[in-house]
């Protein structure tokens, strides 16, 4: 069986390894790594004070090292707050933190008592763990993997239930002992949970960010940086899986794309800087307006393509209608004057069989014939079936020409 001290070298190790993984990604700018850094920091500061415990002062290995090994803690929580977008202080703490300094004091040097000390140290720290544990549980994601948090929570409210019995059994007088480094189980048992709970911390810590970093690489390989909407390569792969669906439950499927008019005169005249304001705005307002099962994406440049499923080629039409005319009348001002931002569109709708290729090729053609037509407007028909006399009202009523 493991000693205290035993116990206490193999935490420590475990503490500085964490120390090290959280220090490498003191650069990654992810919120709470600085902190959960400097934590692991102060816990292995604590825990080293904790062993020199009958060759140093009392000030040291026990106010100094039990005010460390609790800031250890705040430290954390106080991570994992600005982690999760929370404000990381808060006042209640510190002056706990400091109540339990002063009992320390009066029953290390007045009334000498370890028992007393163990239930007011223990209290504090089953509050700590129980409130990072409640503040994980709160903030799981739905969009990707938990497991990071799960381990945090599963971690902090095993500490919080262990540290909390722990002190009320020496609250009651069910449990008592005359020194730290007693060797009875159930000092042992709690000696444990106390100290292991600091490294498993760590690397719950090291978890999350990870977990951050994985969610960052994910939205650079799939989001539009500028427009914060889906990339070229995200929105196709999502069309394909559209495309799969249409093609097995037999529903159809409307593809639309948009293409800001005059762009280039904008870029032209205002400046680039100027053009990506227009490229948010554009998508800001277009993400308002879709609805909830549209998938929006940014093809590249000023075109950006609509994916509607479960949607007739009128009925995507219409819905492109009602979105050209919001984006005209949300428009955008640029030093208080108001600057015409309008789209042209093509939509075409899904036929059984074939690629998306083939769809959006289709798509394409139907916006070229819009722009043809004086833009600011949605066709629904390939450009090359378009007579020259055409009106752009039967355009907009004409259905799709028969597949294969």
């Amino acid at each position: 069986m493991l000693d205290p001290l035993s116990l206490l070298i193999i935490t420590i190790g475990s503490a500085v390894m964490g120390m090290a993984v959280l220090g490498s990604l003191l650069r990654s700018g992810i919120p709470g790594v600085r902190r959960w850094f400097c934590s692991c920091l102060l816990a292995t500061a604590a825990l080293l004070l904790f062993a020199l415990r009958g060759a140093a002062p009392d000030w040291v290995s026990i106010l100094c090292a039990n005010a460390l090994m609790t800031l250890a803690l705040m430290v954390v929580l106080e991570g994992c707050r600005q982690f999760l977008g929370r404000k990381p202080q808060r006042v209640g703490e510190y002056l706990a933190w400091g109540g339990m300094l002063a009992c320390l004091a009066f029953w290390t040097y007045v009334l000498p008592d370890i028992n007393p000390r163990i239930v007011v140290v223990s209290a504090l720290h089953a509050y700590l763990y129980g409130a990072l544990a409640w503040a994980i549980s709160c903030a799981q994601p739905f969009s990707h993997p938990r497991y990071a948090y799960r381990f945090v929570g599963i971690t902090a409210a095993i500490g919080s239930a262990g540290q909390g019995l722990r002190a009320l059994l020496y609250c009651f007088e069910f449990a008592h002992q005359t020194e730290l480094m007693e060797s009875d189980s159930l000092n042992m048992v709690f000696m444990a949970i106390g100290i292991l709970a600091v490294p498993c911390l760590s690397i719950g810590m090291v978890l999350l960010a990870h977990d951050r970093l994985a969610y960052r690489l994910e939205r650079l390989a799939n989001l539009d940086e500028l427009t914060g909407i889906l990339g070229r390569r995200a929105f196709l792969l999502q069309a394909e899986s559209a495309i799969r669906t249409a093609a097995r439950t037999g529903r159809p499927l409307s593809l639309a794309i948009l293409d800001i008019d005059h762009f280039k005169r904008i870029n032209d005249t205002h400046g680039h800087a100027v053009g990506d304001q227009v490229l948010a705005h554009f998508t800001s307002v277009v993400t308002g307006s879709l609805r909830a099962s549209d998938t929006f994406g940014r093809l590249g440049g000023e075109e950006f393509a609509v994916l509607c499923p479960e949607t007739r080629l009128a009925d995507a039409t219409s819905l492109l209608n009602r979105l050209r005319t919001k984006v005209a009348q949300a428009g955008w001002m640029l030093k208080g004057e108001a600057l015409d931002v309008r789209f042209s569109s093509g939509v075409d709708e899904y036929r059984p069989g074939e690629a998306l290729v083939s769809l959006m090729a289709r798509a394409d053609a139907a916006l070229y014939a819009a722009k043809a037509m004086g833009r600011d407007r949605v066709v629904g028909v390939p450009y090359e079936e378009i007579r020259p006399d055409a009106e752009p009202a039967d355009l907009l009523l004409r259905p799709p020409a028969p597949g294969p």
